[in-house]
């Protein structure tokens, strides 16, 4: 039931740029001053150089998206907005987080990240590191389990999102 209330309340803005110094500046900055909520923010340059992809998925509840893209297109290094709801995106973030792995526990921890395919990328003494990539209720549910065993740390990259492909089969023609 959360996660269908953060769907509604939660949209996903992919900003295509000119790849600039300041640009992030900038379109933090308008969403600073007008008091619009992020609730996640990833940039990244694209396959062409000259721009650069933020996602940004942010809070309907508090503005109007509507609102917000009529701000982001004022800016003069935005080239494109997408708008994807959650239901027409394919979205993935990553995590990396290290928690306590005594001797007696370590065996339980080993075995949820490979339910969850993730990966144990340092071992010390008493603790782990763990990356895990997905959709970001898999990293929820991770997280919250991991809570048993008392994380350490943890940071997470925010989400990256694509629009969903067609799934039509195109039509045959006849032969005739």
């Amino acid at each position: 039931m959360a996660q269908h209330a953060e769907r509604q309340r939660h949209h996903i803005l992919t900003v295509l740029v000119e790849n600039k110094a300041g640009v992030l500046a900038r379109v933090s900055g308008l969403f600073a001053r007008r008091g619009f909520n992020i609730y996640s923010l990833a940039v990244a340059p694209t396959d062409d150089e000259r721009f650069s992809r933020i996602t940004i998925v942010v809070d309907v509840e508090s503005t109007p998206l509507e609102q917000i893209t009529k701000q982001l297109f004022k800016l003069i290094n935005v080239v494109k907005i997408t708008e994807l709801a959650p239901t027409d995106a394919v979205e993935r973030e990553l995590m990396l987080t290290t928690v306590r792995a005594e001797p007696g526990t370590r065996g339980q921890v080993i075995e949820l990240v490979q339910v969850f395919e993730g990966r144990i990328i340092d071992v010390g003494h008493d603790e782990m590191t763990v990356m895990l990539a997905g959709p970001p209720s898999k990293l929820d549910d991770f997280e919250e389990l991991m809570r048993a065993y008392d994380i350490v740390e943890l940071q997470r990259t925010g989400r990256v999102a694509l629009p969903r492909l067609e799934r039509r089969s195109p039509r045959l023609r006849s032969v005739g």
